[in-house]
């Protein structure tokens, strides 16, 4: 029968699977290949073709691709400890420093010498090969495998499931549920190493921008302190899990969370404003991944120091982009805006270091139509205490502002770090709620629609990998942006932006991941309850801060 190929025209013999039709376009140049999509549906590996199937592959380069890989490893890791340890279980929490980041919970103390030993399991077990079995379980059935493995989060979201029946999945003699799909087997997954990082451990394995290799070890050492703190509210809220969530939205509790969750918010802001105004700096400088809030969170700040006296003004970087003619071509040949050197830094430190001097300094615009950077008489004067707030991009790398001493900046990263998960072995990824976020704020404010956004979003996420990690650890304070009930929020106004998007899409696969992601969600209907100085403002619309 024919089929098509990534573009190609191809007769095969029918009854085949993706697999094995896979291994005439593996080679040592190209990433694993993990999964594929079938007329723009993700499919795994052990899917038959039919006449006429139009397939791309997805290797470990692909986002798809990198969660498949992750879970397979993790559901790998979990076995491994449960034979070893009696009464021991894994949660998995969240990403970390390019790896997952895992701790056991139970009878079982995790040691040192224990990575050794659950590595050894994990090998022997990728060595025997052994296939991830997919089937379909009835509510009770899964409930009782549940209660058999100690896996209580998973008991909480059956009470939200709306069908009959739980696709699950089997590795050996362990049956468990994971949102999302496997590698066939086992043999797939023989690039990861084990790290202690107390109290738990990084799963470390190839990563998207690095798919051959497990990358050196980066430490975000900042980074798993904002995690740990998210996770301590959740454990005092009692909301670590997407059912607990719903349970406190059914039971009517939404307001008091709400005022909670917007009141820590508050009161992070002002101790960072506190922190600034004591240290006497002149020059603050705001980073963050894409849909982070850095908008918000600039005009909350620069309230909270009113309050302390100070008259912070607001210097945009988007304004010292370079001309059109000049901005600098990735390795497709398109315009780099993300890069450093399409910001004219020359410039910028030339006028932040007169403005900072007490000068009256002409202030350029950037004309986006056109291209081009104007001057069109705004210009900028500021006594002497008066601090510089600067949001963007590049705002933690040091050539932005070379002319400012060290010790006059105060660098701030904001993100949103949720730390709610879907149950103990289901993460939720922060990138998915900051695509959530602005596949919202785009259709609201920039009239693009959610295709546009999913289109785009691996080149954000690209940016980001390249110009604002890397540049994280170096932040004297750090913001999580994120709203324990933001989803609850989010969900009414992402799924009918998703829902347009047809199978001819090539993001088609992406939208409907999305949909069912959403789909564990129980929505807050009363948005007054939301302070208009809410982040999440920022992205549904009516906020006061703008």
């Amino acid at each position: 029968m024919k089929i098509i190929v990534e573009d190609q025209v191809m007769a095969i013999s029918e009854g085949i699977t993706l697999e094995i039709l896979a291994r005439e376009f593996a080679d040592e140049g190209r990433p694993l290949i993990i999964a594929a999509k079938v007329n723009n549906k993700l499919k795994e590996l052990i899917h038959p073709i039919e006449e006429g199937d139009s397939v791309e592959w997805v290797d470990l380069s692909h986002s798809d691709g990198m969660r498949i890989y992750q879970r397979s490893l993790s559901f790998i890791f979990i076995r491994a400890v449960m034979e070893l340890y009696q009464d021991t279980n894994v949660e998995v929490k969240h990403s970390l420093s390019q790896g997952l980041y895992c701790e056991l919970v139970g009878e079982h103390h995790l040691k040192r010498r224990d990575l050794k030993d659950i590595e050894e399991r994990m090998r022997q077990i990728v060595d025997e090969d052994e296939p991830f079995n997919q089937m379909l379980m009835s509510i009770t059935e899964a409930r009782e495998a549940f209660i058999k493995y100690g896996m209580i989060s998973k008991l909480d979201l059956l009470r939200y499931r709306d069908k009959e029946f739980v696709k699950m999945y089997s590795l050996g003699w362990v049956k468990d549920y994971f949102y999302g799909y496997m590698v066939p087997s086992t043999g797939y997954i023989r690039t990861f190493e084990l790290k202690h990082y107390k109290p738990g451990i990084l799963l470390r394995h190839p990563v998207q921008f690095s798919p051959h290799a497990v990358p050196p070890f980066r430490e975000d050492a900042q980074l798993f302190r904002i995690h740990q703190e998210a996770e301590r509210w959740g454990e005092i809220l009692n909301i670590g899990y997407v059912a607990n969530l719903n349970d406190k939205v059914v039971a009517g509790e939404a307001p008091e969370l709400i005022k909670v969750a917007e009141a820590l918010h508050e009161k992070k802001i002002a101790r960072i404003a506190d922190q600034i105004t004591a240290e006497g700096k002149r020059v603050i400088l705001i980073a963050g991944p894409s849909s982070s809030g850095k908008t918000s969170f600039a005009n909350r700040l620069r309230i909270q120091l009113a309050v302390n006296g100070l008259k912070p003004i607001t210097v945009s970087t988007d304004d010292y982009f370079v001309n059109r003619e000049h901005t600098p071509l990735d390795d497709k040949g398109e315009y780099d805006f993300d890069t450093i050197e399409a910001v004219d830094t020359v410039l910028f430190n030339r006028d932040l270091k007169c403005i900072l001097d007490g000068e009256d300094t002409r202030i350029p615009t950037f004309n986006f139509q056109t291209g081009q950077r104007e001057y069109l008489g705004k210009s900028i004067r500021i006594e002497e205490d008066q601090p510089v707030i600067i949001e963007g991009i590049h705002a933690l790398n040091d050539e932005l502002t070379s002319e400012v001493l060290i010790k006059d900046k105060f660098k701030i990263y904001v993100s949103a770090l949720t730390h709610l998960n879907i149950d103990t072995h289901n993460r939720i990824p922060t990138t998915d709620v900051r695509m959530l976020r602005r596949i919202i704020r785009d259709h609201q404010f920039r009239g693009h629609d959610a295709a546009r956004t999913l289109a785009m979003w691996p080149m954000v996420r690209k940016g980001e990998e390249l110009y604002i990690f890397p540049h994280q650890e170096k932040a004297d304070a750090m913001f999580n942006s994120a709203l324990v009930y933001e989803m609850a929020v989010l969900r009414k106004h992402a799924l009918p932006l998703l829902e347009t998007i047809g199978p001819e899409e090539e993001i088609y696969s992406e939208a409907r991941r999305l949909i069912r992601f959403l789909g564990y969600f129980v929505d807050i209907e009363d948005e007054t309850l939301i302070p208009k100085t809410s982040i999440l403002k920022e992205f549904i619309g009516g906020s006061s801060l703008f």
